[in-house]
């Protein structure tokens, strides 16, 4: 990819993160919505119209490029202490939380108990561990990659398995935005792995689809909690009747 591609295409995905629409580039330009797709689907734009863009978007072009390298090279694990730092503190790891999810920092003030300058000094320490981008205006640009997962037995989910595990299972899971399933079979080392590739596959479409909300108002958003979990297993009663 050319670098002018990647600005093209960091473009792009700034304009469906931030909800907006060939249509807007259009009026915002003043020219008509057919120009801006063939614009966009030829990738020949000039400076001016990069520069309108991007401050359409609320970058600089020089911003624009940054994004479009950060995008490139972007973390897909924490280390230990980077997960031990975000634990340590609940407000700190809400904040967290809600910048992977997009929020802004108006919606996290919003609906939380936090002032702005609490936010943003949250922020900061996220910008400091290399998690976030704190951009002019108080924008904020990830530095996870679309896989991104905690550690496996690390402080994040430690965290988890000790206070978040018991409260995400008190659901009877009865509700028509809600399911449960519990199965058990045998398999042979294949067929494990055929089901470890589907369960990857979920975890992708899952993170796909996150995507996708994001074009969406707050509002229009809802949190959901998806536990995927998979071990050679037998109930304790069972093992104890072994011979």
């Amino acid at each position: 990819m050319t670098e002018a591609d990647l600005l093209v295409s960091t473009l792009k995905k700034q304009l469906k993160s931030q909800g907006l629409t060939y249509r807007d580039v259009a009026r915002a330009l003043r020219l008509s919505e057919p120009s801006v797709k063939r614009l966009f689907a030829s990738g020949r734009f000039t400076v001016d119209r990069l520069v309108q863009v991007s401050n359409l978007l609320g970058f600089t072009l020089a911003e624009l490029s940054k994004e479009a390298l950060a995008g490139q090279a972007r973390m897909s694990t924490l280390s230990a202490k980077q997960e031990h730092k975000l634990v340590s503190d609940p407000r700190l790891l809400l904040v967290t939380v809600c910048a992977l999810n997009h929020w802004t920092l108006d919606e996290i003030v919003a609906v939380y108990q936090l002032s702005a300058p609490e936010c943003i000094k949250y922020l900061l320490q996220l910008d400091q561990l290399r998690i976030i981008d704190l951009l002019p205006g108080n924008r904020i640009r990830l530095c996870v990659a679309r896989d991104f997962d905690w550690l496996p037995s690390g402080p994040i989910r430690q965290y988890f398995q000790g206070k978040g595990l018991n409260d995400f299972l008190k659901s009877d899971f009865t509700h028509t935005d809600e399911t449960m399933s519990f199965v058990h079979g045998m398999f042979t080392d294949q067929a494990q792995a055929q089901i470890q590739d589907e369960l990857h596959r979920l975890r992708l479409k899952f993170a796909e689809l996150h995507e996708e909300s994001l074009s969406a108002p707050l509002s229009k958003r809802r949190g959901l909690g998806l536990l995927l979990a998979m071990r050679e297993w037998e109930p304790s009663d069972f093992t104890k009747l072994r011979r």
